[in-house]
């Protein structure tokens, strides 16, 4: 945070020889995800290549490098770890209660809090008494309780659109000025869709850029200096189109925003993930030239703007800017970083030997704040549920093999069923489908599911399905099976005949769009290009992969009426699965998937399901595929041995590169 306390003594010459020079520093966290320690529930092993406590680290070390410090998170920071899990259902928030993600933020000093998607994962009512506990503003200016109307500034918004931070900021020479700081928020505007079930009528989202385009003028009119947007968005299109999902470049072009952090996508910028543009420079984190940061997932990085501003004539304006990312505990960063704003801009840097810090160190507040809840929820996973006869692990999920995903499939199925006995759907087959939450993909090669045979806890359910998703049943035809599994097939690569190792999977497609539908039969022509993107558009309409769809031995008809079970958040269409909608939901209620399996594996006592080939691939001529997987499917390549596997080793990722014959 910014302090008006007494400042060091810059110790050497302003830039440029004139006072008013200031180093403005933000930082920013995304997408923690409940990851407060460096733990790894699943497993139930420690990990220390997240965390919040590691990020706290840093931002000690950042804010000793200056004194005029905020730090900011941007959101979906209430779900993702079984701890997020465990305070929503089972002990709850009390009146009293502070959220453990929040009094972590607490304990790190915050200055400011935006809203993702996955805050809306428990349900409004939870949400808003979590952020209760915020020792700082939450800002969100396109989420409104009201349907919206002509003028975003007569919204009715679920919190605050933004916030106006009074701060004092030291120059160069020593000397203390005020500022005033904006900070405003935006969230995707699909939240009301992805969570219609919880939030219908009493949510609703505004697209992004028009809440932009008139609320920063607004916090100009009051007086803000300089503006910062939490925009949880990633870098979408160039494009602007109402209501899109990943906005920050058209953000960008907005006058009277400084500064931009994102998230939401789960990457770094900047980073290479991005390509130059005319509008985006992925070396210098820039997109239209205002800085822009992009600090990846759970603790992975410590996003850094830094600003430099001069005060001229009573205002403020920004000579020059530079964004990073920094990632906890290398040696690499350390070195870096340690000459902080002298290493910028030729600034004086703060030197600690001698001289009382500015900010205390907060990293080990962090870690005593989570301490208890984190102990609480160790013991409440750990607690026996049943037995599996075999490993349940998602090596090779994209391949059509998982007992992971069978195992939820048959959950699921066993659950609707039952709740459609009797009913005059009863008489429907009913098919299940499951997409792999936990199979690589951008959160690295240690996101598998890996359960070896014997005892099931909590634990392992939890690790089974980690989205508190709600379950759901629709109506669907045999045309629109076949539209839910062209755009299933974007998760694949077109591969061509002949072709030599070449990458089987889509990297833009996350494994968790991957629905893998129990219950029919049917192939994927990677020869032919895919209907969908990776993210759910439609890229060609006229494109057909999936061939040989068969339900009990017989081709499906596209009039032939099928019931299939699926989660709350696919029941409404999400990630682009348009054969889905509101209008053909015929069953949901509030049990979680995950509860649901819980119940399914007690029920069973002990579970003993074969990794069955669901799907497969149309030959492909003289072919052979690249396929990344975790490391420890080496020992699980007899379960793929119909694509006759050869290991080439572990690439630079860390992932295993296997080869397979199509």
């Amino acid at each position: 945070m910014l302090h008006s306390t007494k400042p060091f003594s810059a110790g050497g010459p302003a830039l440029g020889g004139k006072s008013g020079i200031v180093h403005l520093r933000a930082m920013e966290t995304t997408d923690l995800h409940v990851h407060l320690l460096p733990y790894d529930y699943y497993a139930d092993r420690p990990d220390d290549s997240f965390g919040l406590s590691g990020i706290a680290d840093l931002v000690d070390t950042a804010r000793r490098e200056s004194p005029n410090a905020l730090l900011f998170d941007n959101g979906d920071f209430l779900q993702g770890t079984p701890i997020g899990d465990f305070i929503a259902y089972d002990r709850g928030l009390r009146e009293g209660d502070v959220h453990p993600a929040i009094a972590a933020m607490n304990a790190l000093g915050f200055d400011a809090l935006t809203l993702g998607n996955h805050e809306f994962n428990y349900g409004l009512n939870f949400l808003m008494k979590a952020v209760q506990g915020a020792a700082c503003p939450v800002v969100s200016a396109n989420l409104t309780t009201v349907r919206p109307g002509a003028d975003p500034r007569r919204d009715k918004t679920l919190v605050a659109p933004y916030a106006l931070l009074d701060r004092q900021v030291v120059d160069t020479q020593g000397v203390v000025h005020p500022i005033r700081i904006g900070v405003i928020g935006f969230a995707p505007p699909q939240i009301v869709d992805w969570e219609r079930q919880a939030l219908a009528g009493k949510l609703f989202a505004r697209d992004i850029v028009d809440a932009a385009r008139a609320h920063v003028p607004a916090m100009r009119e009051a007086g803000a200096d300089v503006i910062i947007a939490l925009a949880h968005s990633g870098i979408g299109p160039s494009q602007h189109v109402d209501g899109m999902e990943n906005a920050l470049v058209p953000l960008s072009r907005i006058e009277g925003i400084d500064a931009i952090m994102g998230g939401h996508a789960h990457l770094v910028f900047p980073g290479p993930a991005y390509e130059h543009t005319p509008e985006i420079d992925p070396d210098a984190g820039m997109i239209n030239g205002k800085p822009c940061v992009m600090s990846g997932f759970w603790g992975s990085h410590l996003g850094v703007i830094d600003l430099l501003l001069q005060r001229d004539a009573g205002r403020w304006r920004v000579l020059n800017a530079r964004s990073e990312v920094r990632a906890p505990d290398t040696e690499a960063d350390r070195t870096r970083h340690k000459d902080g704003a002298e290493a910028l801009w030729g600034l004086p840097a703060p030197k600690p030997a001698g001289r009382r810090l500015l900010v205390p160190p907060r990293a080990p507040a962090v870690r005593a704040a989570v301490s208890a809840i984190h102990r609480q929820t160790l013991d409440a996973i750990r607690r026996p549920v049943g037995h599996t006869r075999r490993t349940l692990h998602s090596f090779f999920a994209q391949l059509g093999v998982s007992t992971s995903t069978t195992i939820v499939a048959e959950a699921q199925r066993d659950y609707i069923m039952h709740h459609l006995a009797d009913t005059p759907l009863q008489d429907l087959p009913v098919l299940s489908s499951v997409a792999p939450f936990k199979a690589g993909g951008r959160s690295g090669p240690g996101n598998y599911t890996n359960i070896e045979a014997g005892p099931l806890a909590l634990r392992n359910l939890a690790d089974l399905y980690v989205y508190p998703n709600m379950i759901s049943a629709l109506r669907l035809t045999g045309a629109d099976l076949r539209n839910w599994l062209e755009r299933a097939a974007a998760q694949f690569n077109t591969i061509a005949p002949g072709a030599d190792r070449a990458v089987l999977l889509n990297p833009d497609m996350a494994s968790y769009n991957f629905e893998i539908l129990h219950g029919l039969t049917y192939a994927i022509d990677l020869t032919q290009p895919p209907r969908f993107s990776g993210d759910g558009h439609v890229i060609d309409a006229g494109a057909a992969r999936i061939t040989d769809l068969n339900h009990a031995g017989a081709p499906v008809d596209p009039d032939e009426e099928f019931i299939v079970c699926t989660n709350s958040f696919r029941a409404n269409g999400g990630a682009g699965y348009s054969s889905a909608g509101p209008e053909k939901v015929v069953y949901q209620d509030s049990q979680i998937t995950r509860d649901i399996l819980c119940q399914y594996v007690i029920a069973h006592g002990e579970i003993d399901l074969p990794a069955a080939q669901v799907l497969r691939f149309a030959p492909v001529p003289g072919a052979t595929v690249m396929f990344e997987t975790g490391k420890e499917a080496a020992g699980h390549l007899g379960d793929i041995a119909g694509f006759n596997p050869e290991i080439i080793g572990e690439c630079d990722t860390g992932f295993l590169q296997i080869a397979l014959t199509l």
